[in-house]
């Protein structure tokens, strides 16, 4: 059943919210929805009080790597911890206290899929898909959506399609997918494509972007049919946004799982 899933993006060491688009790196062209106060290990602690599992911590760039620590400290083995994750230090994010660990970029070298690598990771874990997240971050195209990698702003050789997902599924426990178009604007969900990964994927998977509201939560259960999970971003009010409130979506979780 859907479910929302929260996030900590990290970037230079703090939790903040990001216009996915507008993240390359120049610093100049970063649009910012928010900066927190709080540490990475606030929000891993919070998530653990409210029983909210299935978050993905975001490692954007370099400088994250104590601040991810420290989150993870906070309720080992329940994040999903992605950002640079390749087949030399999957395993050691596990030992960390990762449950899972995400990867994308990695996969493209020269922005084209390698299945080598892929294996490579999955012989990192020991063999272990159920500890693989492939992320399949995407930009949309007309009618398609094609992988962005290197921080959204890369497109690769590979379309998100049955085809793409089929071939992917036996390595992987889950799917995460950012609509990087639609990522930090609270402008509402790309509909076609939740739709879409609904029919697709026979795994868990978890979209993300445009989030901005309950109604999103239920319009995602409905496109799916119970299917995809939402994360939801810069519009929850412990990300400075007005669009929804944190305790808001966990009792969402709750009434759903109730059947209410």
């Amino acid at each position: 059943m859907t479910r929302f899933r929260p996030c900590i993006d990290l970037h230079s060491g703090q939790v903040k919210q990001i216009v996915g688009g507008t993240l390359t790196e120049s610093e100049s062209s970063l649009k910012t929805n928010h900066v927190s106060a709080f540490s990475a290990g606030h929000f891993g602690r919070l998530y653990r009080e409210k029983g909210v599992d299935g978050a993905h911590i975001i490692m954007l760039g370099a400088g994250n790597e104590a601040a991810a620590r420290e989150a993870l400290a906070e309720w080992p083995g329940k994040f999903q911890l992605g950002g640079g994750i390749t087949d030399a230090n999957a395993r050691q994010w596990l030992d960390w206290g990762a449950g899972k660990v995400i990867t994308t970029s990695y996969l493209f070298p020269d922005a084209k899929f390698s299945m080598d690598r892929l294996r490579g990771i999955i012989h990192a874990l020991k063999g272990d898909k159920e500890k693989l997240v492939i992320d399949l971050s995407c930009r949309r195209n007309g009618d398609r959506w094609i992988v962005a990698m290197n921080k959204w702003q890369t497109a690769t050789d590979m379309e998100v399609n049955q085809d793409s997902i089929s071939m992917l599924e036996p390595y992987c426990s889950e799917f995460l997918v950012h609509a990087a178009d639609n990522e930090g604007l609270q402008q509402g969900i790309d509909e076609a494509l939740v739709r879409n990964l609904s029919r697709w994927c026979s795994i868990p998977v978890t979209y993300a972007g445009g989030g901005r509201s309950l109604d999103d939560l239920t319009r995602v259960r409905e496109l799916s049919g119970g299917k995809v999970h939402l994360t939801i971003g810069s519009a929850l009010d412990i990300f400075g946004g007005s669009g929804v409130g944190f305790d808001d979506c966990v009792e969402w979780n709750r009434r759903s799982r109730d059947g209410l």
